[in-house]
This record gives structure tokens, sequence and C-alpha cells, in this order.
């Protein structure tokens, strides 16, 4: 654990007074008497964000029109918000273009790794995944064999997945930090550990990228997806990004092959022919809007520094751990996440039978984060704007909610549909 437990309010309000990072928290538009502990599923709006778009509406295009697909670089957003992104996941900006969703970016570089693989190798059929992955994934790889005729295996493991890594599979589906657990893999070995067994892997980074320190070069890694949403705070549905390692750029398959990424789109030519480099993974129009916002959530990044943005992360999340098992011991909450700090993103599950309808009262009381079925109720921990004394009041809130049996009322018992 990286602090002691806090015995009191006042205990926390030192921690925010000493925190190098509070400066961040007045970059974003947080709703009073909220405290937002669901960043992971959907970062808070930034301050910047909204005089950015108002900008962009009535100027860019209210006034410039179609001239400021040039005027304004519309044009060029793929190329320079994926440029932004790589200095977050430790890519070069030639290897990270900002474009579509992470499910149609999952699309692309599945189907060209499964390309590559049977150029290599014909008997390679099998695509490797956890039965725990975020479903899109899983649901992708299901799509593209069902495409092909069935030909491959979809082989989806609990556990150890590096045991499964042998001489049929062509690729692996693998993310960073688990969605609902919030456990973390070592990229490196892992990565190691498919080059030595002539796999390759697609990495998720949608729960990490933002949150924990990722580095694509250092730890081998040749193909990544990542979706702008969550700890990049671009706006609900924001654009996905993805990586692909220069050395692949050339020679990688096109399955889903768009005019944005035609070596030269304004000719249109009725044959496709891709780009040279990363603009080749581009596939339709770039929704502008979008970009943008998603520029402005990547800005909140600009003068940050990843070490001490880890250490707060795992900071308040061990804080609220602990919290829990002194305040709430009694109720029956069972952390899901590993203790081990190595081995864990910036998120916390919590087992109880009763998770959706405890959730949704906390939520009443303004402690916001969310359920994941079975019985898991999440909190996702973003070091730019949670405070320590944010930690304290939302143990005091779900305590309060477990003592009073606030829960059991009949309106927490129904369930939205987004949960």
């Amino acid at each position: 654990m990286s602090n002691p437990v806090c015995t009191s309010r006042a205990d926390c309000e030192a921690l925010d007074n000493a925190d190098t990072l509070a400066f961040a928290r007045n970059r974003f538009l947080l709703p009073e008497g909220v405290i937002y502990l669901d960043g992971n599923s959907l970062g808070p709006l930034p301050v910047a964000t909204v005089k950015r778009i108002e900008e962009a509406v009535r100027g860019e295009w209210g006034d410039g029109l179609i001239r400021s697909w040039n005027a304004a670089d519309w044009v060029g957003l793929p190329r320079r918000v994926g440029g932004e992104i790589a200095r977050l996941i430790g890519a070069q900006p030639d290897e990270v273009v900002a474009a579509d969703s992470t499910s149609i970016n999952l699309f692309k570089l599945l189907s060209g790794a499964l390309v590559l693989a049977s150029r290599k190798d014909s008997a390679r059929k099998v695509i490797l995944s956890e039965r725990d992955n975020f479903p899109t994934d899983l649901y992708i790889a299901q799509g593209i064999n069902t495409a092909l005729g069935s030909a491959y295996e979809l082989r989806l493991v609990d556990g150890n997945i590096e045991s499964a890594f042998d001489d049929r599979v062509a690729a692996a589906l693998i993310t960073q930090v688990d969605y609902r657990s919030g456990r973390m893999h070592d990229m490196q070995r892992l990565n190691e550990a498919a080059v030595s067994a002539g796999l390759r892997i697609i990495w998720d980074l949608s729960h990490s990228a933002g949150a924990v320190p990722v580095n694509l070069a250092t730890s081998g890694t040749e193909l990544a997806v990542g979706c702008g949403y969550k700890y990049l705070n671009g706006g609900p549905g924001a654009p996905a990004y993805l990586y692909v390692a220069k050395s692949l750029q050339r020679d990688f398959p096109m399955s889903l092959a768009g005019w944005f990424g035609h070596v030269a789109p304004f000719d249109f030519n009725p044959e496709y022919s891709p780009a040279v480099g990363i603009e080749r993974f581009q596939c339709g129009t770039p929704s502008v809007l979008a970009m943008l916002a998603l520029e402005c959530g990547l800005a909140t990044f600009s003068d940050i520094s990843f070490a001490n943005l880890r250490r707060k992360s795992l900071s308040l999340s061990d804080l609220f751990w602990q919290l829990i098992d002194v305040h709430c011991a009694e109720f029956g909450f069972a952390c899901i996440s590993p203790r081990d700090h190595a081995m864990r993103g910036s998120q916390l599950s919590f087992a109880h039978e009763q998770a959706y309808s405890i959730m949704q009262a906390i939520i009443e009381r303004g402690v916001i984060g969310d359920f994941r079925k079975p019985d898991l109720i999440r909190f996702g921990f973003a070091p730019l704007y949670l405070r320590y004394t944010d930690i304290w009041d939302a143990v005091v809130a779900l305590r309060d909610v477990m003592q009073s049996d606030a829960w059991k009322a009949y309106r927490h018992q129904h369930r939205n549909q987004v949960t």
C-alpha cells in the first residue's frame, strides 16, 4: 500500500494540500456535489472543450464551411490527434492514427494479422483471447471468423493466457487492463513470449492509456487499439485510435480499405492504393467535431508526469480499499482486484450480491461509479481531477447506504439500459 490509512477527513485534506497534481482538477467541469469515480468508463468534460467546439461550430463550420478542411486543417486531424496519443503510449507520432471506433480498428488489425500469419504458416488456425475479455473484442473475432467461413477456432482461456501460446495460434487479442477486475498484464513479458511462439498480439489499451504508464516501443508491441472516451476524456463516443509499428506498416494487409486510407484520396481513383504510412489505416471521413473534442481531452495531459499520475492513481485506490476495509468490513464487500501494484490498473471492483442496487443508491448520493454483471460495483481512479477527500466522502456515502439499508428502496431495483 502506498499511504497509511487516513483516520479522519482532515488527514485526507492534508494529502490534497500536498498533491502535486491538484492543479489539474481545474481543467475539468465537474458538477457541484458529485464525486466522479467512473472516468474509466466516460471521462468528464474538459473546460477547454466547450469553447473549442463552439469555435469550430460557429466559425470553422458556420463561416468557413467546406473551406475549413484546408484552412482549419480538418484533414490533418487523424494524424495530429494520433501523434498526441502517441506521446501518452510510448510510440512515435507516425505510428498512431485517430480513426473510427475501437471495434472497427480491431477488425482492421486482427484481419490483417491473420493474413500475415497465413502467409507464413497456413496451419495457424487459432484466434486466442481470454474468456473475460471485453465483449466487443470477442465479437469482432467471431465476426471475422464467420466471414472467413469459420476457418478459425476461437480459443478462449481462463487464467494464464501465455500457457495457450502454441504453434497453432495465428493471433491473440489481449486487453492490457481487464475491464471487470482491473487486473493488468505484463505487456513486455507476453510480447516476448508471443515472438518465441511465432504469433502476434493485438493489444487493447482502452482501460489503461491515460491512467497507467504505457510504452509500446520498449515493450515490443507491434499492434494496438484503444478508445478516446475513457481516461483520455474525449467525450461520449469519441474517436478511437490504432497503433502499428513502423516495421509492419508498408506490407500490412488492408481488408477494410476506405478512401481516407488511399494514397491520393482526392484523385478519386476507382482502384485502391494504400497510403505508405500510418494514414493507410484510416477508413471513412473523420468525425471532425468529435476529433476536436478528443484533442481537448488529450491536452489535459500536456504537462503531466506519468510517474506522478501513476503514483497518485495507486495512492487513491489504496486509500479507497483501506477505508472500505475499515469502515465497511461488515457489509460483505469482496475486492476482486489485485493488491499487487504491478498487476493493477486504475480501478477497483468489489463483488456483492446486491451490487446493482447499492450502486444506484450511492449514485443518488452523488457518488458515481458503475455496475458490471454479475455482481460487481466498479470504481475508477482518474488522478487528474480526483481528490483524497473525494475518496473519504465516497466511502462515507457507501457506509451510510449500507447502514441505512437505503439500497433496498424499490427505485433502486430497476435496471437501467446502460449500467
